[in-house]
């Protein structure tokens, strides 16, 4: 069952508690109008009949009302409520039988405010005992008994039937609540859940973005600090040249962190090729930049996954691989495939050995998110190929 401010707000009859209202004041009236112009029995008894009826209007604003309104209904309130109405009904349509047109404001009362069985037993009672009772007091004509009986059977009837319907309402209507309820906390479950996973997946993009540009720049000039300092004292020119590649690394590592802040392109292919981009960076690293197939402009997913992916390759090479082993870029466009590799000839290793950090997870992450595969093929002491394919639009024929 559904909390109160969530069902409620479900139900027609909470959506039109004043028809219901209205409704009930009719009914009444209606009944003190029919009881007090009777032809039977005597003014008297009549009139000590209506004042019967009159404690259940204030009976129904104070209690019965907040009733209909409660989701669900209180049963031990609801079983005192109807019992005091009946009994206030009972009386006055034993000495009057047009008081009986009441029971159609008190029978709905029943299924909305009991469970299925105590409204059954409630609306026989208002149906059979009024008539029962005024058979017995007023000994009426085998015609006039008939009559009343058959009345009584007919109303017992429609009651049940309009009770049944009431009850299906009323069902139905808490179960379209509890289902609301659900997809509203599905939504926003769906949400958070939404929201966090695009959090945890901004925080991964990022960790690979720093671990591809800013701490590849600075691992490598780290490594060029320490050549300079291993230089210094007996080859000069050649640590002239390793400061230069410094401050270029530096440079490049500065124009990456501030294209990362904006969400730009890497600083790499910012106005220019992917092969232009690859042998700066082959430069940078001494390694062999190849080309091949008919070169063309690319969307910028593939481009910028193949340029991170030759970054993650040479830089593990460079701290894998040993200082003195040659290393190979070669780039090749087919039809609708682009393909990077990077092979060194160093010490290789194991690929089935468990690694950490965010290298080749990172790399092969990165393929895959624009639908590409990565493979690295090594062995101790077989150097390792690091091969990046990426399906790229078609190449259109002339």
């Amino acid at each position: 069952m559904s909390g109160p401010g969530v069902a409620r707000a479900e139900h027609a009859w909470d959506r039109t508690i004043r028809l219901w209202d209205v409704y009930f004041a009719v009914a009444w009236a209606a009944t003190l109008a029919f009881v007090l112009n009777a032809a039977h029995p005597g003014f008297m008894v009549r009139a000590v009949a209506a004042a019967l009826l009159v404690p259940l209007v204030p009976w129904y604003v104070r209690v019965g009302r907040p009733l209909l309104q409660e989701d669900p209904p209180d049963q031990g309130r609801s079983v005192r409520y109807l019992a005091w109405a009946i009994a206030m009904f009972l009386p006055s349509a034993v000495l009057v039988g047009e008081t009986r047109l009441m029971a159609f404001a008190l029978i709905p009362q029943c299924f909305m405010t009991l469970h299925r069985r105590w409204s059954l037993v409630a609306v026989i009672v208002i149906n059979l005992v009024p008539v029962a009772g005024w058979a017995l007091l007023w000994r009426p004509s085998g015609e006039d008994l008939f009559a009343d009986v058959l009345f009584s059977v007919v109303a017992l009837v429609f009651s049940l039937v309009v009770g049944g319907w009431i009850i299906r309402i009323i069902e139905q209507s808490m179960e379209r609540a509890d289902l609301i309820a659900e997809l509203d906390a599905s939504r926003h479950e769906i949400s958070r859940l939404s929201a966090a996973h695009g959090a945890l997946a901004e925080r991964e993009r990022m960790a690979r973005e720093i671990h591809d540009t800013l701490a590849q720049g600075f691992t490598s000039v780290l490594m060029l600090i320490q050549a300079v300092e291993a230089e210094l004292d007996h080859d000069v020119p050649q640590a002239r040249r390793h400061l230069a590649l410094m401050d270029e690394t530096a440079r490049q590592n500065l124009a990456e962190a501030r294209a990362l802040v904006a969400g730009a392109a890497p600083a790499d292919l910012n106005g220019t090729s992917l092969p232009d981009a690859l042998r700066r960076l082959a430069a940078r690293h001494e390694a062999v930049l190849d080309v091949s197939g008919p070169v063309r402009p690319l969307p910028a997913g593939p481009e910028v996954v193949a340029l991170r992916s030759c970054q993650e390759a040479l830089s593990n090479a460079r701290k894998h691989a040993g200082s003195s082993a040659a290393v190979g870029i070669a780039l090749s466009y087919s039809d609708d495939t682009l393909t990077m590799s990077v092979r060194d000839d160093g010490c290789g290793f194991d690929p089935g050995t468990p690694c950490d950090g965010y290298g080749l997870a990172g790399l092969r992450a990165r393929a895959t998110e624009v639908g590409g595969t990565a493979r690295i093929d090594s062995m101790p002491g077989d150097g390792t190929t690091v091969t990046v394919s990426l399906p790229v639009p078609p190449l259109r024929s002339s």
